[in-house]
């Protein structure tokens, strides 16, 4: 069906790839601009790397874009390597206390679990767990679950927007317009947002976001963002202090002129690196929204959600959810319990498919990712061999 945009990346033709959402795959174009980047990175590295020269200007123009696609504010906004290393940096900045609690999904993703039992442990405080009902159909519901497990003790709320093992959207504006009544600090992890469904970050009325550029956004690796919310982004400490680096009660100690650029200093300006995916974001926006497409992204909707149907009916094993809470190219299907590398392996040595099954709470799932790129017949070969594998 859309084999001939195929053409456009740099994938192996021959190679069934559904696994779009774990890191993305660049259109050969945005490869391109991120080749041209890094050329003119080596033609003169003084001059490029320079604040004062180069840099400054060239970092500014990714983030004037992104933000026009993100609905916020170009100066609440900087490029970090990936959503993980941004969420560090929020919950390695934020104080806390014994006994305060920090609240999280069982959907979570496990960088980021680690990152907050670490964090909990270096202060004595604790993390709670909570369940999300599932099937998922319902946002009162969803909503209801967390605040029956928000108390006073509870200084953070930390969710997903799309989840990773099991790629649901969450309904995030009423759970995180409660947090807000009850004074707890909110933190979404974006990762899989940008590119895969249309944000609007200011909406949502959140304390902090990050997510990633080189997944549906199709930038190339590492391009990230994090944003804060301009009233608490200058708490915020990078986990690498350098030359931008001001302490963050700099204007109570002197009026200098780089106290208003304090969050996009600190985090940006941090020695030898190439900038070069952050400064690809521009053609890549360029090129997710670009209306010769627009039809090929519907199809790549409909034909992840006509596939898990389908699986579905196989196993007899129903969606974690109602399509309103499936995220639109990207399904995690339940397929019977398995070893998963097992399965993974044989898919992709027998059937040549890549595509990540995943055990997630004693459940087992095969994640696919639908881009412009994939064909209705690659999704019926991977129909074809899971039935062959599970002997449906």
């Amino acid at each position: 069906m859309h084999n001939k945009y195929k053409k456009l990346f740099l994938l192996k033709q021959n190679l069934v790839f559904l696994n779009h959402g774990s890191f993305g795959a660049c259109p050969k174009s945005v490869f391109k601009s991120y080749h041209n980047w890094q050329l003119k990175l080596e033609n003169q590295p003084v001059a490029f790397l320079d604040q004062a020269r180069d840099f400054n200007k060239h970092m500014k123009t990714p983030r004037t874009f992104l933000a026009k696609e993100l609905k916020v504010k170009s100066n609440d906004l900087v490029g970090v390597t990936n959503a993980t290393a941004g969420l560090n940096a929020v919950a390695q900045s934020i104080l806390l206390k014994k006994g305060d609690e920090i609240l999280i999904s069982d959907h979570e993703y496990g960088a980021l679990e680690k990152t907050w039992d670490y964090v909990a442990k270096k202060n004595k405080a604790k993390v709670i767990e909570v369940k999300v009902p599932l099937p998922l159909n319902s946002e009162d519901e969803f909503v209801e679950a967390f605040k029956n497990n928000m108390t006073k003790k509870t200084k953070i709320l930390f969710i997903s927007h799309i989840t990773s093992p099991t790629a649901l959207v969450f309904p995030l504006k009423k759970l995180i317009k409660e947090a807000n009544k009850r004074g707890i600090i909110s933190i979404i992890d974006g990762a899989h947002a940008p590119g895969l469904i249309k944000l609007n970050i200011t909406s949502l009325n959140v304390d902090y976001y990050s997510g990633n550029c080189h997944k549906w956004m199709m930038a190339p690796k590492g391009s990230a963002f994090l944003w804060a919310n301009k009233n608490k982004k200058n708490i915020l400490e990078p986990l690498v202090i350098s030359h931008g680096w001001l302490p963050n009660n700099y204007k109570k100690l002197q009026k200098g002129e780089f106290t208003e650029t304090r969050f996009i200093d600190s985090f940006e300006l941090q020695g030898t690196k190439d900038p070069s995916a952050w400064l690809t974001i521009p053609d890549a926006i360029k090129f997710i929204n670009d209306k010769k497409y627009s039809n090929a992204f519907k199809e790549s909707s409909k034909l992840a959600y006509e596939t898990a149907l389908t699986i579905s009916n196989l196993t007899k094993i129903p969606l974690l959810a109602n399509r309103e809470f499936l995220a639109p190219q990207m399904i995690s299907i339940p397929i019977p319990k398995c070893n998963v590398d097992h399965v993974k392996t044989q898919l992709l040595k027998k059937f040549n498919i890549e595509v990540p099954v995943i055990k997630w709470k004693n459940r087992c799932f095969v994640r696919i990712s639908i881009q412009i790129y994939n064909s209705k017949s690659e999704l019926i070969k991977l129909t074809q061999a899971l039935k062959k594998i599970f002997k449906l």
